[in-house]
């Protein structure tokens, strides 16, 4: 019998110390898509839904390049900015609907800045490439995946910084931004492949 007790009491602690583990990741995890996904949805909405005017009105800067290019519409905008906000609105649903205490709890505030925020941090880097002299498409690494992030939280910074430093653990930001460079290069491929975009990066 005192074998058996013993059997049991390590098969509880192993099964406690499972629990914890996944806890300590999963919910970090999802923290981390929670937080994002206002930001992650403009950027691809904005590319199927694009086109028409481009925001620089086709005019060049003073070093003579173009100042964002073809790719920067105002109808990308538009759309970008309202899938982010309509995602986010949806998550706020959720969360209220399903008691969803465990994740961030967003805001009509933070998920618009987030939206907003990521296509700044893309039309940032744009402006910045056409600096460098880099076409449409070209690659660069690490500015291509990680834009998003850095408008959206500059943004959240700015105008939301309670929030901002409230759900935003060191933990939860490293799941980001190593998630972000992976959906990015996925979303690209899927993207490349049905004919969204020009390049599969």
């Amino acid at each position: 019998m005192s074998y058996l007790n013993v059997f049991i009491c390590s098969l509880l602690e192993v099964l406690e110390c499972t629990i914890i583990s996944l806890d300590f990741f999963l919910i970090p995890l999802l923290s981390a898509v929670w937080i994002m996904l206002p930001a992650y949805i403009p950027n691809p909405a904005a590319a199927l839904f694009g086109g028409g005017t481009p925001l620089d009105f086709g005019k060049n800067y003073s070093d003579g390049n173009r100042i964002f290019g073809d790719g920067k519409t105002f109808r990308g905008l538009f759309f970008g900015v309202l899938a982010g906000i309509l995602t986010g609105l949806l998550l706020i649903w959720l969360a209220g609907t399903y008691a969803l205490t465990f994740l961030p709890q967003h805001t009509l505030v933070s998920v618009s800045l987030l939206a907003f925020g990521a296509l700044l941090g893309d039309l940032g880097k744009s402006f910045l490439k056409r600096r460098m002299g880099k076409v449409r498409g070209a690659k660069w690494p690490v500015a291509d995946q990680l834009d998003l992030v850095v408008g959206a939280f500059i943004l959240m910074l700015l105008f939301d910084p309670g929030w901002l430093f409230t759900y935003l653990t060191l933990p939860i930001l490293i799941i980001i931004v190593i998630l972000t460079i992976i959906l990015h290069r996925v979303v690209n491929i899927i993207g490349y492949f049905l004919g969204i975009k020009e390049v599969p990066w």
